[in-house]
């Protein structure tokens, strides 16, 4: 069952159901795409515009790369659902099984690879947005500060689905090398909101003067 090929109704109906899946880590992944599509839809309101020709390349190229960005992160809703059934089923086996701390140990690693990706290319989208929201149309500055609150939300949320599973793991100098690059990208994102959502609310205010 492809989770994003469902309506939004039966999508968030799943996230509020007792279902392990889609979780936190889909709906990041989602909040994530949803981001990067908003960043798309500002370079779909620059290009062909006279007034943006000298950007309309370095748009046009950034909108393609944000339109793979979307589709992987789409692509991770599933990838964090199915990183988690390893763990989950770990879980079930009776706590004197052997070599179940070993498995727990891999599954729990294992629960870590999405949630991390999810980061990066939410991450990667930001970047991209920023330049949206400094030479994206003016008309669609809001959407290039709203994708940067979406992507944010990505990026945080999936931290806290990296971090939930770290603090589980007996190896301490491997968990504290994903949490340690985990903060690093959300230094990096808060940076990159920070001047994207700045920059939109200073042009929207200015408008309303």
């Amino acid at each position: 069952m492809d989770y994003t090929k469902e309506s939004c109704r039966d999508f968030t109906a799943l996230l509020a159901s007792e279902s392990p899946t889609p979780g936190g880590g889909g709906a990041a992944a989602l909040a994530g795409a949803l981001g990067t599509a908003l960043g798309e839809m500002v370079a779909a309101l620059t290009v062909g515009k006279k007034r943006y020709a000298g950007v309309e390349e370095e748009i046009r190229a950034a909108a393609a790369e944000l339109e793979e960005l979307r589709e992987m992160l789409l692509d991770t809703v599933m990838e964090d659902a199915e990183g988690f059934i390893p763990l989950s089923q770990t879980y079930r086996l009776p706590k004197d099984e052997p070599g179940r701390e070993e498995k727990l140990e891999w599954a729990t690693l294992t629960a870590c690879t999405a949630p991390k990706k999810i980061m990066e290319l939410a991450l990667r989208a930001m970047e991209l947005t920023k330049l949206m929201a400094e030479k994206g149309s003016v008309m669609a500055v809001s959407d290039a500060g709203c994708a940067a609150a979406m992507l944010k939300a990505a990026v945080d949320s999936a931290a806290l689905n990296v971090y939930i599973n770290t603090k589980s793991l007996k190896d301490r100098a491997e968990a504290e090398r994903l949490n340690a690059a985990c903060l690093e990208i959300q230094k990096s994102c808060e940076e990159l909101h920070g001047e994207i959502y700045g920059k939109v609310m200073a042009a929207l205010m200015e408008q309303r003067r």
